[in-house]
């Protein structure tokens, strides 16, 4: 099972590059939103007089929700639709692989273009002097925790495909992240929230996976925090695991 979920993850990732143009989006999205948040906000939150920003820039505060955005794509979910569409997925299933794999190559896939689109994300905030201040160690722990982030996404919007079967349907549930990363401290620290705002956060799990990012890039090393953000993003991705498998070995 290990062999055939490598061979399909690698096939997966041939896939990825032989249409560069969908990742595209994936790379200058996130960076859009944070050209303009901090374009937006900088001169609210000064450097030397903004305790929460730790003697960084505003762009370090941002950093981990583009991060995040860029990590919840799920563009291999419409790729998978499509070989259902096309009936190609049929013909996978008919080869002596376990089912499992067939989703699980395109997981491990995830992974994979997620440590590399974060590597070029941190790589680009650099020109905006925004540095990790938990040094190596902690940047690849920011890049793990949007990788497992990236693999529970991919996860929900795969299982939407395999219920539905439509592009119509992936697409859509695509867009369910878009409030929760809004419904996060995003602009501010959660304890600056208002208080129904403050309330809705902290019941948000995403809030959780941010403010882990976001201590990894400003402090060094608050286990806590981290502590509380893989927890999070490990259960998000055994969950998600967890169903693509049992809605695979039941596919019909």
């Amino acid at each position: 099972m290990t062999n055939a979920v490598a061979v399909l993850g690698e096939r997966a990732l041939r896939e990825a590059r032989r249409t560069p143009d969908a990742m595209v989006p994936t790379l200058l999205i996130p960076l859009f939103f944070l050209v303009v948040n901090v374009g937006q906000a900088a001169k609210i939150f000064p450097t030397d007089s903004t305790e929460f920003l730790q003697g960084q820039g505003y762009a370090a505060f941002q950093l981990p929700s583009s991060l995040l955005l860029a990590a919840s794509f799920g563009t291999s979910a419409l790729y998978l639709v499509e070989e259902i569409e096309g009936g190609y997925f049929d013909k996978l299933r008919a080869t002596p692989v376990h089912r499992s794999s067939l989703v699980l190559g395109r997981l491990v896939a995830v992974a994979v273009q997620s440590v590399l689109m974060t590597t070029v994300l941190v790589g680009v905030s650099l020109l905006f002097d925004v540095r990790i201040a938990s040094g190596v160690f902690g940047f690849l722990l920011l890049v793990v925790l949007a990788a497992m982030w990236a693999v529970g996404y991919a996860g929900f919007l795969q299982f939407v495909a395999l219920k539905t079967r439509s592009a119509a349907a992936t697409n859509s549930a695509g867009l369910v992240f878009f409030p929760l990363l809004f419904l996060t401290p995003n602009f501010v620290p959660r304890e600056l929230l208002s208080r129904p705002m403050e309330i809705a956060a902290t019941l948000n799990p995403v809030t959780y996976v941010v403010e882990a990012m976001r201590s990894l890039v400003l402090v060094d090393l608050d286990w806590p925090v981290i502590g509380i953000g893989f927890a999070v993003a490990g259960a998000f991705v055994v969950a998600m695991v967890a169903l693509n498998v049992r809605t695979m070995s039941h596919y019909d």
